[in-house]
């Protein structure tokens, strides 16, 4: 019996290695049940991570390696041992998929419709800045999307406004290439052909952001499960992360600071294929088949007049 399943693991193991010498050690089924298992311990859902549970995987499975365990069996186990060790997997179940001008429908709604009229109210009000937050920004190309909107289609008609974008994410890696502004050729596909032209300078194969499109964007290190940034936004965008992959408890608890921050009469845009939690949230739909939600400026002014007396 002993000599069969070693007979049976070689097998595997020889049909688990890549070409590159890289060892498979997790088989989807049980990479399933490792992830059903494990998520609702860090507060997230499994069904978000079913299409991109394979990228996950990748990342555990070198965390195997590194740790030398044969198997996700041990991992759980190793889990169990080491309560320190759910932080590293935590950063490996958190997913940045973003791109340039990812959903055009809901850039292009945003130059023609949104953007004008969140201005509109900034001067309005006596104030300069336009201040945006994109909450999860990966590695900026999100934030970078709207300097560029601003930059190219808004910002001569609307010359008494400042664009002001902050981007946050908890993974330091992302913020790092945030900042740097270097990207492969296929994370731009989706921009205007003359805006790449126009604002990207290329170097060692990439195509990296020129100054003067980078000036309108800070890059912050931050957990929007915990923290948020200083002061209040007209717009703000937390699309395909907090109502994909947080569990319930968490997207309510993260939407209630992300509608704390959002300004009289702001936006804030989730992904087009997500939906709020059940309840009654600050926020009414704006153009919500693009996942476009508003503070109802009714609400402050009745807020504002209490206050005063």
């Amino acid at each position: 019996m002993a000599r069969q399943l070693l007979r049976t693991w070689t097998k595997q193991f020889f049909e688990s290695v890549h070409a590159d010498g890289r060892v498979e050690l997790i088989n989807d089924p049980e990479g399933v049940l490792f992830l059903q298992w494990c998520l609702p311990r860090l507060h997230l859902r499994w069904p978000g991570f079913r299409k991109v549970r394979r990228q996950v995987y990748k990342r555990i499975n070198r965390r195997l390696q590194e740790l030398g365990l044969p198997n996700i069996s041990a991992y759980s186990g190793y889990l169990e041992d080491h309560p320190d060790e759910w932080d590293a997997l935590a950063a490996f179940c958190w997913i940045s998929i973003s791109r340039f001008y990812r959903d055009q429908a809901v850039f292009q709604h945003l130059e023609r419709e949104i953007l004008p009229e969140l201005a509109r109210t900034v001067i309005e009000r006596g104030e300069t800045d336009l201040s945006c937050w994109s909450a999860g920004c990966s590695g900026g190309e999100e934030p970078y999307t709207l300097a560029l909107i601003w930059r190219h289609c808004l910002a001569n008609q609307l010359p008494k406004v400042r664009l002001r974008i902050m981007g946050t994410d908890v993974d330091p890696a992302a913020i790092q290439r945030a900042e740097r502004g270097c990207y492969p050729p296929s994370s731009l596909k989706q921009l205007p052909p003359a805006w790449r032209a126009e604002a990207f300078v290329t170097s060692a194969a990439r195509l990296c952001l020129k100054d003067e499109y980078r000036d309108a964007v800070t890059f912050l290190v931050q957990d929007l499960r915990q923290h948020a940034p200083d002061g209040l936004f007209q717009l703000i965008l937390c699309r395909n992360l907090v109502f994909t992959y947080f569990d319930e408890a968490s997207q309510r608890e993260t939407l209630e600071r992300l509608t704390a921050k959002l300004a009289p009469s702001g936006a804030l845009i989730i992904g087009k294929l997500e939906s709020l939690p059940e309840g009654k949230w600050k926020i009414e739909p704006w153009y919500v088949r693009l996942g476009i939600y508003r503070k109802p400026l009714a609400q402050t002014v009745y807020l504002a007049a209490l206050s005063q007396g």
